[in-house]
């Protein structure tokens, strides 16, 4: 179903079978329907936009042109109202794969090989249905489960129906999961029980419906191995930490890679773009690959309350960054998990929230510290820390003694900061020696960098450059709260 489709209205260019779009173009209201090819990116676009500007200037806010895309491989619907929405790249098996615009929102829909009547027919019912609004008719919620699966990495996930908006993770119930099909139970005794722990707004239902980040304990209430949380919980806890309000503000890389060959978003196939220089912070079509997620992501989190501070390219073409914080304690943990899982389980919908269709790609997240070998940068998780001493009049002295226990402590920071971090911090490309311990004013291959304006003020924070970008935020936090503030190097 490659070509663009639209009104008659429209220059003719190749007709199809009348009768199958006649019968198709009832189900959305459609006068009739034309098949044109777009042999290029920039008929392509003009195609598209000449299917907007048509429906938009309709009379009717009812009429809708269906516009399928022969070089992305999209089949887009265009209302009179001019809302939009589009289905999942891979909605149709045989015939391409479809997505739908409709009133900003979108959901994956199985694959199914259709005729064009019922293609379209589904699209409209499908489009419909995903967005209901329950308030209309109900009071019930839907509030989605998270967790962090076996591997400390993998998130899962489960939803479930509520009878009524809930704003307090102690007013959710408790629920259980098969362990055994997560690596973090045996088969013979699988039962995890799900503690609701925070509440996020959900940006892909909306509405009233929430995400729920939670921790996992047996059927007795202990916390189970892989349960980080609940260290982290102890340690944030202990009064002098409490006294302390330690702020964090984690800088989260990550790497976006073609699906089918996992090489970076924007790399050519078996090959490489020019020399890493002017991708960091770059603008335009040959520097930055992949923005909308980016942006996409950026706004999601923000609409479901999560301190994201900030986005950017990173110095590898198809790495990016977001900042979480500055938040306090284990929130950012919390934090750096919900902006993760919208990241992840959100790409099937991200692509298509700022409705930028020149930039739409199927790509694969990955959070390997360093995803390509040779003359790039890795990707890490820079850790930026201060307390409440720090923070006040004196506190560069407070922060140079908190170096001093991080030093003091430097393999247990290392072994707990993510796995094949060796790989990344190599003492070249921003990073220190993963061996070596040091700390420098506004020096990026230093272990802790202290900015110039701490210096200069005589207060203020602490960044540590060592944690990797699969590293687990509960860990990391709690870390280096436990070593600058409990950790007493004299016993």
């Amino acid at each position: 179903m490659d070509g663009c489709w639209r009104n008659h209205k429209l220059e003719q260019k190749k007709a199809i079978t009348a009768k199958a779009m006649a019968s198709s173009a009832c189900v959305l209201g459609i006068s009739s329907l034309q098949l044109i090819p777009a042999s290029t990116t920039h008929e392509t676009n003009t195609h598209l936009h000449e299917c907007y500007t048509y429906c938009t200037a309709s009379s009717s806010s009812s009429s809708s042109i269906v516009c399928g895309l022969s070089g992305a491989k999209r089949v887009h619907v265009f209302r009179g109202d001019g809302s939009c929405s589009l289905m999942p790249r891979w909605f149709l098996g045989a015939t391409h794969n479809l997505k739908v615009y409709g009133n900003n929102k979108t959901s994956p829909v199985p694959p199914l090989a259709l005729s064009k009547r019922s293609v379209l027919l589904t699209v409209a019912l499908l489009d419909d249905l995903l967005n209901l609004d329950l308030s209309d008719t109900s009071s019930s919620i839907i509030a989605e489960y998270i967790w962090i699966g076996g591997s400390g990495l993998d998130i899962r996930s489960k939803a479930r129906t509520l009878s009524h908006p809930v704003t307090d993770p102690k007013d959710l119930p408790k629920w259980n999961y098969d362990g055994s099909s997560t690596g973090q139970a045996p088969g013979q005794d699988s039962e995890v029980i799900l503690y609701p722990q925070v509440i996020f707004k959900d940006p892909f239902r909306r509405g009233n419906n929430i995400l729920v980040i939670c921790d996992a304990y047996t059927p007795s209430g202990e916390a189970i191995p892989t349960n980080n949380r609940a260290a982290a919980a102890r340690i944030f806890s202990e009064e002098r930490v409490v006294d302390e309000e330690p702020w964090f503000g984690i800088e989260q890389e990550y790497t976006l890679l073609q699906k089918n060959v996992k090489w970076p978003l924007g790399w050519p196939v078996n090959g490489y773009p020019g020399p890493q220089g002017p991708y960091y912070c770059g603008v335009g079509a040959d520097k930055a690959w992949g923005r909308d997620i980016v942006n996409a992501h950026y706004k999601a989190c923000l609409y479901s309350g999560i301190k994201i501070s900030g986005v950017n390219g990173e110095v590898m073409p198809g790495q990016w960054e977001f900042q979480v914080g500055p938040v306090v304690g284990i929130a950012a943990g919390d934090q750096i998990w919900a902006a993760r899982y919208i990241l992840e389980s959100g790409f099937n919908c991200l692509d298509v929230a700022t409705q930028r269709i020149t930039e739409m790609a199927d790509v694969v997240l990955s959070f390997d510290p360093k995803p390509i070998l040779g003359d790039w940068n890795g990707a890490g998780a820079h850790t930026n820390y201060s307390t409440k001493s720090m923070r006040a009049d004196g506190g560069y002295e407070v922060i140079k003694k908190a170096i001093d226990k991080m030093r003091a402590r430097h393999k247990v920071h290392i072994a707990a900061y993510g796995k094949g971090n060796e790989r990344r911090l190599t003492g070249k490309h921003e990073t220190a020696d993963i061996n070596t311990f040091s700390w420098g004013v506004a020096n990026r291959g230093a272990s802790i960098r202290v900015g110039r304006d701490t210096e200069r003020e005589g207060k203020g924070y602490l960044e540590d450059r060592r944690p990797a970008s699969n590293m687990d935020p509960y860990v990391v936090t709690s870390l280096i709260a436990e070593t600058t503030i409990l950790f007493d190097p004299t016993k």
